[in-house]
């Protein structure tokens, strides 16, 4: 795709961030992989107050471009698109139930089903490392094995997906479930689905929200005509 529209497209994703409530001020990041590399959301400014062009650029190896220096965990975008070809986007946020499940250091079970549109029977929560350190990108990476979304300890959210449309998408949903998690627990420990269960959902995820073969046209019924008496 384009630069530039990628450029816009990021742009736009990072201020979704703050009007879905992912985020309040500068906290939180995005990127989107390109052909250069990969475009990051600058580090430190109101992303109203940023334009496309203030979007930085940023070579695998760590170089990058732009009028603003890119966010401080540019490491942990740069090792998940390294590690995951699959991976089109990066989302990073400071929601409030994600972060304060972080906080607590919880790996969320399988409380409900949809559990699964994450990759597997739970989401990890990575061990805690400063912010913007590559201890911190190491740990989200284990974190991450067979999971497009984890929590980081004490820290927030990290959710990648195949666009910036589905990756805003999935941190949505993702912090729904932490919201729904955090309140079932307010009621006591909540039933967990059983590895067998989980099974059977994850295997039904593997198609879901794709588009199916088209099954072939059925023949009309036929219908034995009587011969001339």
């Amino acid at each position: 795709m384009n630069e530039n529209v990628l450029r816009e497209g990021l742009l736009a994703t990072a201020r979704s961030m703050v009007s879905s409530g992912l985020n309040a001020g500068t906290a939180g990041n995005a990127s989107v992989r390109c052909a250069r590399g990969f475009l990051i959301t600058p580090t430190g400014r109101d992303y109203d107050d940023c334009s496309a062009a203030d979007m930085a650029l940023v070579a695998m190896d760590g170089s990058w471009q732009g009028p603003f220096a890119p966010s401080s965990e540019w490491r942990f975008h740069r090792d998940i698109f390294a590690a995951h070809p699959e991976a089109g986007a990066v989302l990073h946020a400071h929601s409030s139930f994600a972060t304060a499940l972080a906080c607590h250091r919880r790996t969320i079970p399988a409380f409900h089903y949809m559990i699964a549109r994450f990759g597997g029977d739970d989401i990890r929560c990575a061990p805690y490392a400063t912010f913007g350190t590559q201890a911190l990108s190491e740990g989200a990476l284990t974190a991450l094995e067979g999971r497009n979304a984890c929590l980081l300890a004490n820290h927030g959210m990290l959710v990648f997906g195949r666009d910036l449309r589905h990756t805003l998408a999935l941190a949505i949903e993702f912090e729904t479930l932490c919201e729904q998690y955090w309140r079932a627990c307010q009621l006591g420990e909540p039933a967990i689905l059983s590895a067998a269960e989980m099974h059977e959902v994850i295997e039904k995820f593997r198609t879901y929200g794709r588009p199916q073969a088209a099954l072939p046209e059925e023949a009309p019924p036929h219908h034995d005509q009587p011969g001339p008496a």
